[in-house]
């Protein structure tokens, strides 16, 4: 029941801390772009996100002519679940799960999240929406070898599949000034993963209408939102524990946090969507022969350390 009360908390601060993100998103957005942010609900805007969340829920639902009912209606469902499920791998020290196999369930998961878009194209039944879906399964390709490459340098360093240890190696000296390169490849396959600008083709508004999700309204968009942007947060999350490697429950790892959500901010309102071929080119060109060669740079520094521990303890 205790574990229970605390997944039940979890979800629902979770819920909150996305309402608030897209505050914040919205407020940035606008001193970026000279123009005035969501200041009308409450003091400073703070309600808004509980007013849009009312009104998205509280429209009427629309439903394709010719679509696959069920599946049109179970997909965004699937895709909040599906991002809300990886928030277990959240790293609490009591009363809650500890993952020996972190790393495993968190490729898992996220590697799932590519099947609810695609089926959400693809049960609209409509051009664009197909476009949209194509577009995200060739993305998802694309950039999730060198996401798992990444993530396989730093788990051979620590030699544990848990996200426990990096708290524990990252006393003296954060595995960010250690490989800068990396680190800046993996907020770009994260940018990716999440379907953030510069990399969101699945719903580039510019040439196929929002995509993948065109005949969603009200409650079913706004379901596809939430699972959005709480994976922004958890890639976030994920990034500030693997190279910032600060304590979870710290002022410092709460600033870290805020600063990488800022990040995803800014670069939507600074960089244009790159050409499609682009990231194609950059995942298979740039990304993978960079994470290979660093998962040997991680493994030599991993046999280096071995041989200092034998010719020490002899």
């Amino acid at each position: 029941m205790n574990l229970f009360n605390n997944l039940f908390i979890l979800v629902v601060f979770v819920l909150v801390s996305v309402g608030f993100f897209t505050l914040l998103e919205r407020s940035v957005l606008g001193y970026i772009q000279l123009r005035k942010g969501p200041t009308k609900v409450g003091v400073m805007g703070i309600f808004q996100p509980f007013s849009d969340g009312m009104k998205l829920f509280m429209k009427e639902q629309f439903f394709p002519m010719n679509s696959n009912y069920f599946i049109y209606l179970i997909c965004p469902v699937l895709s909040l679940v599906q991002s809300l499920f990886m928030w277990v791998l959240f790293p609490f020290y009591t009363n809650c799960f500890e993952f020996n196999l972190g790393v495993m369930f968190f490729l898992c998961c996220s590697s799932l999240g590519v099947y609810s878009l695609m089926v959400c194209g693809w049960s609209s039944n409509s051009i664009y929406s197909m476009l949209g879906c194509i577009r995200s399964v060739s993305q998802a390709i694309s950039y999730e070898v060198s996401l798992s490459l990444i993530l396989l340098c730093f788990f051979i360093l620590i030699d544990s599949y848990s996200f426990m240890g990096f708290s524990l190696l990252q006393g003296n000296i954060w595995f960010m000034m250690i490989s800068l390169p990396i680190f800046l490849s993996w907020v770009s396959c994260c940018m990716a993963e999440s379907n953030r600008t510069p990399f969101d083709f699945s719903e580039g508004e510019s040439e196929l209408v929002s995509g993948f999700n065109i005949e969603y309204g009200g409650g079913g968009f706004a379901l596809l939102f939430i699972s959005e942007y709480s994976s922004i947060i958890f890639v976030s999350m994920l990034t500030c524990i693997i190279f910032f490697g600060s304590e979870v429950f710290t002022l410092v790892f709460s600033l870290s946090m805020i600063l990488m959500c800022f990040l995803f901010i800014w670069v939507r309102a600074t960089l244009p969507r790159f050409r499609y071929d682009k990231l194609m080119y950059l995942a298979w060109k740039c990304y993978l022969p960079l994470s290979l060669n660093y998962v040997l740079f991680f493994i030599l520094i991993k046999c280096l350390c071995f041989y200092h521990f034998f010719l020490s303890s002899y």
